[in-house]
């Protein structure tokens, strides 16, 4: 994808290329006169009840972020406000990957899905939509505390191992987001794909660190409050966005807890109302809870956990060593007693590097097959290999042009003539290179001289591990395969000709045409879409503004025939209509 279509900003020409894959464009055209009306009426009731519940940064950001309410945002209008507080925005579609969407938080970018559901879903989608992104994320990022804490929280969430599991559980609620969305989908697929969301998360296993650090996004950035456990204030994007839960979440049906660490290890259920919510006395102690956590991660925490957490991902990942090299690859092996690790292996691809760019000579072309080095100590050698000055160098027969034998703790030895050596700007040694080598675990051989050079790390101990490679350059990161895209409707005759109704009330209510006929519109309604209630309620809007009561009267006959039709929907109109008599008062 290009940036070309996208309103320039600093920020984004900075995105790495394999971000840039997932970005669409908006195609602002392809909003409906009935999307329009939907944003319009979600953000009219949102920000009419979030006056009184949000923290005073939502409706502070709605101005600064240049966030309509009588329009969709326009992503080319987003990117030139939000230059000014140094973020940007971009539009893809739908759900994806969390490591991505993480990154792209480090980048100081927030990602908009930038779809908008259908009105039948107005008060809740499990389907990111551009009413959740514009709406919610967006103006809490003015806030200079809370956007440096999605920043760090980006920053370090990219780098968090997911497990095998973790993708296919994405793919799962991906696919799940889309169809429920999607109009007519058959409910037995909607079943069959719930069930299929509901599985997976019952047979997760133990929780990877993307598991659980998407829990404490789930609990601050989407479902957060702010304040004091008896008179909460709203900031988290996903209540801010539902006009429903933003209402149901200050009842005391929603248990309100203080948030801390524990908060990692309560689960969420995507599909349903959340029964309790986590409380932060400000957004300062948000970013205390996640340096706790990213304590806990194999990013600081490194030995041998870090390296079984990259082999249970089967992905792409990186362990640094204590020389300061980074092995980036898909880690499949790892020889260990009692968390010390004393040997790695990976398979494919590999490349090798020192704080983050890749050491020359040691690409995926050099290392395509994989790379396996002994970790940690001589045996009977308290010296480690890194520490030695030359003289020690020599005295062990390190030393270019020598055959030697060295024997590892963990029973790992390595013998062969070395030719060379590679240190790091401090001078320290980092990598050996030798010829016919022979490397061996006991009696199992790991490496034999036909294989060619054998590069051997230098380490005593694996300090950090986590996901994607240290180089971002070493590896084609641009593969990305979305499983299933976003399902547009096919446009009926039918529903043409009702958006063509909303386009002319729409048009009416901005002055670009007033002879239209309301009367005539309403009429049209009544006897061709009997069932529509959002345009008979942007209908009373006007009438009640022009004091048409003879209108105002027909209109709200025909609401209450249709709160009568569709029970369901009475709160709806009902919260419409006191919107509108409200405007009025305050007027």
């Amino acid at each position: 994808m290009s940036l070309k279509n996208i309103e320039t900003n600093p920020i984004l020409e900075r995105l790495p290329k394999h971000l840039t894959q997932f970005i669409k464009p908006q195609n602002y055209e392809d909003y409906s006169a009935i999307d329009q009306a939907v944003w319009r009426y979600a953000m009219r009731k949102n920000v009419d009840y979030l006056s009184q519940v949000a923290h005073h940064s939502y409706l502070d950001g709605l101005k600064q972020t240049g966030i309509s309410i009588d329009a969709i945002p326009n992503m080319y209008g987003m990117n030139r406000i939000l230059k000014e507080i140094g973020w940007a925005a971009v539009a893809v579609d739908g759900f994806i990957p969390p490591n991505a969407f993480m990154e792209f938080q480090a980048y100081n970018v927030l990602v908009i899905a930038s779809d908008i559901r259908q009105l039948e879903h107005i008060e809740y989608t499990p389907a990111p939509d551009i009413i959740h992104e514009g709406a919610g994320h967006a103006p809490i990022i003015a806030n200079p505390e809370y956007a440096e804490y999605l920043r760090r929280f980006g920053e370090i969430g990219c780098k968090a191992i997911s497990s095998a599991k973790d993708y296919e559980l994405y793919d799962a609620v991906r696919h799940l987001s889309i169809i429920k969305e999607a109009p007519n989908t058959p409910q037995d697929e909607i079943d069959k794909a719930e069930k299929k969301v509901e599985d997976l998360q019952q047979n997760m296993g133990k929780p990877s660190e993307m598991a659980l650090i998407r829990n404490l996004h789930w609990w601050t950035v989407e479902y957060g409050l702010i304040g004091t456990l008896e008179q909460p204030k709203i900031y988290g994007a996903g209540l801010l966005s539902s006009i429903g839960e933003s209402a149901w979440c200050m009842t005391d049906k929603v248990k309100k807890l203080p948030y801390s660490i524990e908060a990692t290890f309560q689960d969420f259920d995507i599909t349903k109302p959340q029964p309790q919510l986590f409380v932060t006395p400000d957004f300062a102690h948000l970013s205390l809870v996640l340096e706790e956590f990213a304590n806990t991660m194999a990013l600081r925490t490194g030995g041998a956990s870090a390296v079984n957490k990259l082999i249970e991902s089967n992905a792409l990942g990186t362990i640094e060593l204590s020389t300061g090299l980074q092995i980036s690859g898909v880690f499949t092996n790892v020889i260990e007693t009692n968390g010390k690790v004393h040997y790695i292996q990976t398979t494919g691809k590999t490349a090798l590097a020192n704080r983050d760019k890749e050491l020359v000579g040691h690409s995926t072309l050099e290392h395509p097959e994989g790379f396996g080095s002994p970790i940690g100590k001589l045996k009977g050698i308290n010296l480690a290999i890194e520490d030695m000055s030359p003289r020690d160098l020599r005295a062990y027969d390190i030393y270019e042009g020598e055959t030697v034998t060295l024997e590892f703790e963990g029973n790992i030895t390595v013998t062969g003539e070395i030719i060379t050596g590679t240190r790091n700007l401090q001078g320290k040694i980092i990598l050996i290179s030798f010829k016919n080598c022979t490397v061996k675990h006991n009696d199992t051989v790991l490496f034999k001289p036909e294989w060619g050079q054998y590069d051997m790390a230098v380490g005593k101990e694996v300090i950090s591990g986590y996901s994607g490679p240290a180089d971002l350059h070493s590896f084609d990161l641009i593969s990305h395969k979305i499983s299933s895209n976003t399902i547009h409707e096919e446009k009926s005759p039918e529903k043409l000709e009702l958006i063509s109704l909303y386009k002319q009330v729409r048009d009416y209510r901005e002055g670009t045409n007033k002879t239209i006929s309301r009367t005539k519109v309403l009429e049209q309604l009544q006897d061709k879409f009997p069932n529509d209630w959002l345009l008979p309620v942007e209908l009373y809007e006007l009438a009640f503004k022009g004091n048409e009561k003879e209108l105002c009267t027909s209109i709200l006959n025909h609401l209450e025939t249709i709160k009568q039709n569709r029970p369901k929907i009475g709160h709806l109109i009902d919260d419409g209509i006191k919107i509108v008599n409200e405007e009025a008062v305050l007027s």
